[in-house]
C-alpha cells in the first residue's frame, strides 16, 4: 500500500507565554482532524505538542503537496487562531503569514515535512519535533545517523545501507539544493551542513534503490515574512529498522545534546535537550531547545501510537548536560557566543537600534578595507 505521511506544524498562540499550547485549541484541532477521517480525506490522524507548536501527523494517499491535506492543516490552524485570540493567548496565528490559503501552506508559515511510501511488511517511522530552534537542528543527527558508523552501526552490518545514503541540502538564503552521496562526498556534505546558519538537509534516501529514509522541514519564518516572528520549531520523519538505522540508532545522536540556534527571542545558542512528552514545556529563559521523539507503526496507513521514545532515563544523562551547557552559556548573558552574531540578528529589532544610532557614528579610524584575494593560491596550515 502506498502512503503519505504528512507532518505539518504551527505555532497559532502561545498558552502561557512561548511555553505550551491550551486545550481548548488542541481540542480544536483534533475536531478538524477527525472528521477529516470520517470524510475519508485522511486514513489516519494525530496531534503532537512541542513547546508552544503544534503539529499534525496525517496519513493519506493523496501524494506530497497536497491541497486537500494542506487545506486540512489551514483550516484547523485558523480555527485554533480563533480560540487563541478569544483567549487572549500569546502570539495569536504568529506563523499564519497569509490570510487565504492558496492550495499549499508552504511559505505561508507552517513547516512541512512530507514523504511517500509503500508501506513494508512493518513499518516503524519516528516524528521529531523541536521547539525554540531552527531547521538545521538536524543537520547534525541526520548526519550521524545516515553517515557516522561510530553512531549508526548498520552502516557497516546491514548490507542494504552498504551503498549509503544521499542528502538534500537546501541553501535557505537562495532556495536552491544539492544532492550529496555518502560516503563518496562526505566531506562536502559536512562543509556545508556545518554552516547552520544557511544550509539544512531537506532529504535523505537510500543509495541501494532510491528509498525515502527522511524528511524534515526547512522553512526559516524570518525569511518568508521578512522580519522576526518566532522560531522555525523543525520536524522531522525518519524510516526505521529492515534497512534503515535501528530505532536506537536513530535515537543514538540526541543521547549527547549539541548547541543549536533559538531559544529565547529566536536569538542565543542553547543545547538542544531530548525530553519526554510531559516536559516538551520550556520555561527556563523559554527554553532551553527542546526535542521530542514520538514513534508510530503504521499498519495500512493507520498511526499506531505513539510511543514517547525520550521518556527514558537513558537520556537523563543528555538532559543533565544540557542544563550544564546552558547554565554556562546564561553565564554570557547577551554576549555572545550565547548570542547569535550581529547577521543572524538581522530579523530581530537590531536593525532598528542601528537606525536609531546611525547618525551618532564617528569616524576614529580609516575604514578597513577587506582583504582583496589574488590569484595566487596558498595552502592553508
Amino acid at each position: 500500500m502506498r502512503i503519505t505521511l504528512s507532518v505539518i506544524k504551527a505555532d497559532v498562540g502561545g498558552y502561557v507565554g512561548h511555553s505550551s499550547v491550551h486545550p481548548d485549541m488542541l481540542e480544536t484541532i483534533r475536531e478538524v482532524i477527525r472528521e477529516e477521517v470520517k470524510k475519508g480525506n485522511l486514513i489516519d490522524a494525530d496531534t503532537l505538542v512541542c513547546g508552544d507548536d503544534t503539529a499534525l501527523v496525517m496519513t493519506h494517499t493523496h501524494g506530497v503537496d497536497s491541497e486537500i491535506v494542506h487545506g486540512i492543516a489551514w483550516k484547523a490552524f485558523e480555527k485554533a487562531t480563533q480560540v487563541a485570540k478569544k483567549l487572549k493567548l500569546y502570539g495569536a496565528g504568529q506563523d499564519i503569514l497569509s490570510t487565504a490559503f492558496s492550495g499549499n501552506v508552504k511559505g505561508m508559515g507552517p513547516g512541512v515535512a512530507e514523504m511517500e511510501f509503500e508501506e513494508r511488511p512493518s513499518e516503524p517511522v519516528i516524528i521529531f519535533f523541536a521547539d525554540k530552534t531552527s531547521p538545521s537542528a538536524w543537520n547534525l543527527p541526520l548526519y550521524e545517523m545516515f553517515a557516522d558508523p561510530m553512531v549508526c552501526a548498520g552502516l557497516v552490518i546491514d548490507p542494504k545501507m552498504h551503498d549509503g545514503f544521499t542528502f538534500e541540502v537546501l541553501d535557505t538564503y537562495t532556495g536552491k539544493a544539492v544532492k550529496l552521496s555518502t560516503p563518496a562526498e562526505l566531506y562536502e556534505l559536512l562543509a556545508l551542513i556545518g554552516a547552520v546558519e544557511r544550509y539544512a538537509v531537506r532529504n535523505v534516501w537510500r543509495n541501494h534503490d532510491g528509498e525515502i529514509a527522511a524528511t524534515a522541514s526547512t522553512q526559516r519564518l524570518s525569511l518568508i515574512a521578512g522580519k522576526y516572528v518566532g522560531k522555525d520549531d523543525p520536524v522531522m520523519i525518519v524510516r526505521a529498522q529492515a534497512g534503515f538505522p535501528a530505532v536506537g540508532e536513530i535515537l543514538e545522536p540526541f543521547a549527547r545534546p549539541w548547541i543549536v540556534e533559538g531559544w529565547m527571542r529566536g536569538s542565543h545558542n542553547g543545547p538542544l535537550m531530548p525530553v519526554s512528552f510531559r516536559y516538551a514545556t520550556p520555561t527556563r529563559f523559554d527554553g532551553p531547545p527542546r526535542v521530542i521523539a514520538a514513534g508510530y507503526q503504521l499498519a495500512e496507513g493507520k498511526l499506531i501510537g505513539p510511543r514517547d521514545l525520550f521518556d527514558d532515563p537513558a537520556f537523563d544523562k543528555a538532559r543533565e548536560q544540557a542544563q550544564i551547557i546552558a547554565d554556562i552559556l546564561r553565564r554570557q548573558g547577551i554576549f555572545e557566543p550565547h548570542r547569535l552574531p550581529s547577521e543572524e540578528m538581522e530579523y530581530t529589532t537590531l536593525p532598528k537600534i542601528l537606525k536609531k544610532l546611525e547618525e551618532r557614528f564617528y569616524e576614529v579610524e580609516a575604514p578597513k578595507k577587506p582583504v582583496e584575494e589574488t590569484s595566487e593560491k596558498h595552502d592553508v596550515d
